[in-house]
Parts: structure tokens; C-alpha cells; sequence
């Protein structure tokens, strides 16, 4: 972000106002206005060229092909728009998605770009840029030169006795000579401050300007929001994938490390307390108590394991009660408030539920706390999860901790995650998840 637009620097004395008309943001984006109109003359004619051609050409075979070829070509140009919008107003925008022929061969191409809503965006944008540039050429090139010579005026004001016979800048005249001059000294700085006014505005007459060039380079230049919608569908499958995936190996590994090896070891201890009930009964009494022990703890490491999974409560009760069971268990004391008229989706409470869960966890090991709160609620189509906790703070979902992970496995279904985590504290982790009902 360039500095005429960014907060101002701690210790900088110029206001931003001041220093936007000498910024690189505000003369880049000059550029760009200033180069629009030969390009738009070049896209614009390109594309009635092409229009006209391939239409004459209809009555024939040929112009269909010349109608392809040209599309294709206008494809190119929005490239060569999309670099300069990349470069002079730092707008990123995706390449549209490529030309995909059903069929191999010429014909299979040609019918590619002649079905692909790109290749007509990008011959509207063509036709539609052309006089957007004219307008906006004309007038960024006027009030910003304008603006400059009357701030400069009194520097420049002798070349009009010297060249012109006339005192300075005629207001009016009547043909004869006669008529008002801008030449007396208070006349001469009250142009200048007219000119400063004019500069000091410019940068954002411009900016306002560029806008437009955004708007209409993302929206008719870049991928359609279809394409996009899929390419994040894809993006969120395989997020769920891996998570999926993530889930079976520490389920796959809780049960080798915990119940698997107990079980195992239950059954060594139980065949030698058989081998010894003949010989020493009261030690086989002994081990076949040591394994009763063992089996209680077996069961409870399988019953965290299902409540891991997907707890019973969850899906007899609903998310309050779960949520209440959760709250129970952890090592801080934790207040819980669910206002729900009915039950979302089985899917969607699931995530809900380890979404709560898992910042409860970071809670306890983490947050150094002495209270937590988990709000539920819904507003509109949005199942909202709020977790507040007056710990340490410092939580940041982007240093590649659980709470990254957890953004990850909520945008899967299209939802959110906010973290609020002021060094010092308090933490406000709110989720919003779609209400699927």
C-alpha cells in the first residue's frame, strides 16, 4: 500500500492530504488514465474490426473462424490489461479460465471460444472501456495540469507581457483590449491557492477515477464468479479430505497407543492369572483384580475416543446440552449460553460442537484464564459460536497454530473465523457457520 493512502507513520509530521499529490501511488494511477486512451483506441477498434469482419464474413465459411480467431485475440489484449492494472493500480486479478475444446482439432477450438462467456466479456470490455477512457483521459489530464499551472502561476505569470501583450490571464474581454486580468500580486496568489486547492483534491479525483478501471477490469476481465465459486469448492473439498484423513490417523493412533496396547496387555495378564489359579490362587486373584483395574480404564479411554468422535449427548440432546458437558470438563470454570429455537443441521452442529471444543482446549493449556464464556446463537442464516476467555491474549490465527487449522476446516462449509486477542487479553474467538436446518 502506498503511503499517500496508508495510515500515516508514527513521527511524520505532513498530513496525508499533503503528501498524496507526490506519492507513487497517485502519479501510477495518473499513468494508468493517461495510457487508457490509446489502449481503449487500440481494443476498441481492434474489436469493431473484428465485429465487422467476422459479421460480413457470416455468408461464408470464413467467418466463423475469423470470428473465433478475433475473440481469441481480444483474449490477449485483456492480458496486456490485466499486467497494467497489476502494475500501475496493483489490482490482482486471476487469469479467466482458459479455453477447454470438447473436441480435439480446429473446429473443437473455434466452438471453445466462441461458447466461452470470456472471450464475449473480454469483446465487451472492448467496446464499453473505449469511451470511460476518453472521459476519464480528458478529465484527469485537465484538473491535474490545470491544477499545477495555477499553483505555479506567479513563477510562469511574465511570459504574458513578454509574449502575449497582456498582463496576465484574461478573466473577460470585451474584444477591444479591454477586460480583466489576473495580474495584481493578491490576484496572482489567490490563483495559486485556487491551484493548490485544484492539487491537493487531484489525487483523489483520480483515485475515484481508477476505480471505475477496477470495477470493470475485475468484472469483466477476470474469471467469472462461477469459475471462481468452483475453484473454492475444489479448494474447500480438499481441505475436508485432509481434515478427514487428519481425524482417522489420531483416531487410528489413539486406539494403538491407548486402549489397543491396555487390551493387549489385559489379555497377556489374564493368561497368566489362569496359568496361575491352579498353583497360587491368591496370586491369580490378585492379577485378575489388576486387570478389572485396567479394564476400567480401557472403557474410559474408549468412551473419550467416541466423545472425540461424535458424542452420544450431542445427538440425543442437542448442541446445549453438549456444549454443558464440554464446559463441565474443563479445568476453568465456564459459563454457557445457547439460545436456539431448533436444532441446525446434524453437520453442522458436529462442527459447532468441536469448533467450542477445540477453543476450550486452547483455553485450558494456553490462555492462562480464570473464566470462559460460550455464547450460541442464530441471526439470520448464520449459526453464530462466541468464546470469550480473560486470559493472556495473544492468539493469532495466522502463526500457524490449531486456530489456523480450525479457519480451514470452517471455510469448508463457508464459514468464519474472528479472532480477537489483544496482547493482555481478553480473547474473543467468534465462528460463524451457515444455518442448514
Amino acid at each position: 500500500m502506498d503511503t499517500a493512502y496508508a495510515p500515516q507513520p508514527r513521527g511524520s509530521r505532513v498530513p496525508v492530504g499533503v503528501r498524496a499529490p507526490f506519492s507513487g501511488r497517485t502519479w501510477r494511477e495518473f499513468l494508468y488514465l493517461f495510457l487508457s486512451l490509446p489502449m481503449s483506441i487500440v481494443m476498441f477498434t481492434y474489436a469493431i474490426a473484428v465485429i465487422s469482419l467476422g459479421a460480413g464474413l457470416l455468408v461464408t465459411f470464413l467467418g466463423i473462424p475469423v470470428l473465433a480467431g478475433g475473440l481469441a485475440g481480444n483474449r490477449g489484449l485483456g492480458s496486456v490489461e490485466r499486467a497494467r492494472a497489476r502494475g500501475l493500480l496493483a489490482l490482482e486479478v486471476a487469469d479467466p479460465e482458459p479455453v477447454r475444446p470438447s473436441k480435439p482439432g480446429v473446429m473443437g477450438w473455434i466452438g471453445a471460444v466462441l461458447k466461452s462467456g470470456v472471450s464475449w466479456r473480454h469483446l465487451l470490455y472492448s467496446l464499453l472501456h473505449f469511451p470511460w477512457a476518453v472521459f476519464s483521459f480528458v478529465f484527469s489530464v485537465t484538473f491535474w495540469t490545470v491544477g499545477w499551472a495555477l499553483l505555479a502561476y506567479p513563477l510562469w505569470r511574465w511570459t504574458f507581457p513578454a509574449y502575449l501583450d497582456q498582463p496576465g490571464i484574461q478573466m473577460w474581454g470585451d474584444g477591444s483590449g479591454s477586460g480583466f486580468y489576473l495580474d495584481t500580486t493578491a490576484e496572482m496568489w489567490i490563483t495559486s491557492g485556487t491551484g493548490l486547492l485544484l492539487v491537493l483534491a487531484g489525487p483523489w479525483v483520480i483515485r475515484g477515477l481508477t476505480q471505475v478501471d477496477r470495477v470493470m477490469v475485475h468484472g469483466l476481465l477476470g474469471p467469472s464468479s462461477l469459475a471462481t465459486r468452483v475453484v473454492e469448492l475444489e479448494s474447500d473439498r480438499g481441505v475436508v479430505v485432509d481434515t478427514a484423513a487428519a481425524d482417522l490417523r489420531r483416531i487410528e493412533r489413539d486406539l494403538h497407543d491407548g486402549a489397543q496396547a491396555r487390551l493387549v496387555s489385559l489379555a497377556m495378564d489374564l493368561g497368566l492369572a489362569k496359568e496361575k489359579l491352579a498353583q497360587d490362587p491368591e496370586a491369580a486373584a490378585r492379577m485378575v483384580d489388576e486387570a478389572h483395574g485396567e479394564v476400567k480404564i480401557a472403557l474410559q479411554e474408549l468412551r473419550d475416543l467416541a466423545r472425540g468422535i461424535h458424542p452420544a449427548i450431542l445427538t440425543d440432546r442437542g448442541l446445549g446440552p453438549a456444549l454443558s458437558a464440554l464446559a463441565a470438563r474443563c479445568t476453568v470454570p465456564v459459563e454457557v449460553t445457547v439460545d436456539l429455537d431448533h436444532r441446525p443441521a446434524a453437520a453442522i452442529e458436529g462442527i459447532a460442537y468441536f469448533t467450542a471444543s477445540e477453543l476450550l482446549q486452547n483455553v485450558s493449556k494456553h490462555a492462562r484464564a480464570t473464566r470462559a464464556t460460550v455464547d450460541v446463537w442464530r441471526t439470520a442464516d448464520r449459526l453464530v459460536v462466541l468464546v470469550t476467555d480473560d486470559g493472556r491474549g495473544g492468539a493469532r490465527p495466522d502463526d500457524g497454530t490449531g486456530l489456523a487449522g480450525l479457519a480451514e476446516r470452517l471455510g469448508s462449509v463457508d464459514g468464519l473465523l474472528i479472532v480477537d486477542s489483544p496482547i493482555g487479553g481478553p480473547t474473543s474467538v467468534t465462528a460463524e457457520l451457515p444455518w442448514r436446518g
